[in-house]
């Protein structure tokens, strides 16, 4: 192993845009697996930068809303090259699932009742709870760490399955209690350690391209930063009010207006997105059904990039049902293109205006404990998520109860399918007892998918 006399010389941005792209094209399963791919390339193999100043970066991220993953990436672009260094690690990393998604989109519009593709999608719902279910128990253990994240998970839990409370008000009061505990000095509420080490072996900071010093954003890169943010600001809230004025009422409107909202509101990651993806894009709008939010699901933890890109299948199937053209597939790809617009330009807006102002707010302890409190929160909406899947994958029919303010879906339990409970058991028990990869189950659950449709037993 070298020492820190024979550091690299630093790449140029020609240079750096190739690592970038094999991160792009290595970015499968979700932001745990998207973190660890960065930290290998670019701490241990690359020697950017060291673990602390890649875990200081990620905290900063996970400040932020919208995919921690791709914001990190941006962010450490943004420390290599500036603005257009960021641009260019942000861009790639979303780039592989844009064209992925939409591609998958097509073929699900136009072939996803058909045969075999059928069968695959079967076997990746029940692939997909499984994996939605370890995420309850992988955030849970890293959130709940004291009783009142416990009491916070279980509240939040109870207001959105029996309440129906939607999402940004279960944000907004675990953020408030969050701060509230911090002001008053509760110790439940002091800021923990964040995340911990990622790699197996400590790189310092003195030994990589960067070193030990924070960049320093006086000046020119300061400037720079912020007129690049606020230019992210303008190219995304400029389609949101054309649309609007153009084509009030419209799906397209909806999809710019709704989709905006989550990217302010994405604390939690993408699976905390999806219970309110779900109340909205499914129960009010009707774009999709239950089950197909599990097919988009399926294709976004099948390819490259963040799982937020289920957005954009979303999008694709309001605007390719709901807009009327009689090019339903060129407005569905409008839709979806639309989706993933609105949801990443303010990704690029937030690390361009906070970045140079990220010492203070990491170090705001009020800030950082409503964070604590919005993850603790997020549990419960996630495990809300894992049971609405459940019932619209193991079940065939759901019904609505309602008594006084109480109002909850409850499956029809003699419309049972028997294929789809036993093959969701299969990919728990995957999951959980053998620890099998997530490309291995949702792999093996896609073909046994098909061995069911093949053999008229899948639903």
């Amino acid at each position: 192993m070298s020492g820190p006399e024979t550091a690299p010389a630093y790449p140029s941005l020609a240079e750096a845009t190739r690592v970038w792209a094999r991160i792009a094209a290595l970015s499968f399963g979700g932001p745990a697996g998207q973190i660890a791919v960065m930290h290998r390339i670019l701490v241990e193999e690359k020697r950017w930068l060291g673990d602390d100043r890649f875990l200081h970066a990620l905290n900063f991220c996970m400040l932020l809303p919208g995919p921690e993953a791709q914001q990190l990436a941006t962010y450490i672009g943004w420390l290599m090259h500036g603005v257009r260094g960021a641009l260019v690690a942000g861009l790639l990393f979303i780039a592989p699932g844009v064209l992925a998604i939409l591609a998958l989109s097509w073929v699900y519009a136009t072939l996803g009742d058909v045969g075999l593709v059928a069968g695959l999608f079967f076997g990746l719902k029940a692939a997909v709870l499984a994996i939605v279910v370890q995420a309850v128990v992988r955030v849970g253990k890293r959130a709940l760490r004291n009783r009142a994240m416990q009491s916070i998970a279980l509240a939040s839990f109870v207001a959105i399955f029996l309440f129906g409370a939607p999402f940004p008000a279960i944000v907004l009061a675990a953020a408030l209690i969050g701060w509230a505990g911090a002001r008053a000095g509760l110790a439940a509420f002091r800021p923990g350690g964040g995340h911990g080490a990622v790699g197996k072996t400590h790189v310092a900071d003195a030994q990589t391209l960067l070193g030990e010093e924070h960049i320093d954003t006086r000046g020119a890169a300061d400037g720079a930063a912020f007129r690049a943010g606020f230019g992210a600001l303008v190219l995304w809230l400029m389609p949101v009010a054309a649309l609007w004025l153009i084509a009030p009422g419209s799906v397209f409107a909806d999809i710019a207006t709704f989709f905006s909202k989550l990217a302010v509101l994405t604390f939690g990651g993408a699976y905390a997105v999806l219970a309110w993806v779900a109340q909205e894009a499914v129960g009010h709008y009707g774009w999709l059904a239950p089950g197909e939010m599990l097919d988009g699901l399926g294709m976004a933890e099948t390819t490259p990039g963040p799982l937020i890109m289920v957005l954009q299948f979303v999008g694709f199937m309001g605007a390719f049902r709901e807009a009327g053209w009689e090019m339903p597939l060129l407005a569905g790809t409008l839709g979806g293109l639309l989706a993933t617009w609105v949801t990443f330009a303010p990704c690029f807006a937030w690390i361009f205006l906070g970045a140079p102002w990220m010492e203070r707010l990491r170090r705001n302890t009020a800030l950082s404990a409503a964070l604590s409190a919005v993850t603790a929160a997020v549990v419960g909406v996630i495990l809300n998520l894992a049971i609405w899947f459940a019932m619209h994958v193991i079940w065939r029919e759901v019904t609505h109860l309602a008594a006084g303010p109480v109002s909850v879906d409850v499956p029809v339990m003699a419309s049972i399918d028997w294929a789809a409970a036993a093959l969701s058991v299969l990919a728990l028990i995957a999951v959980f007892r053998l620890k099998l990869g997530m490309a291995t189950v949702l792999g093996g659950a896609a073909m046994a998918g098909i061995v069911l449709h093949l053999a008229g037993l899948a639903g």
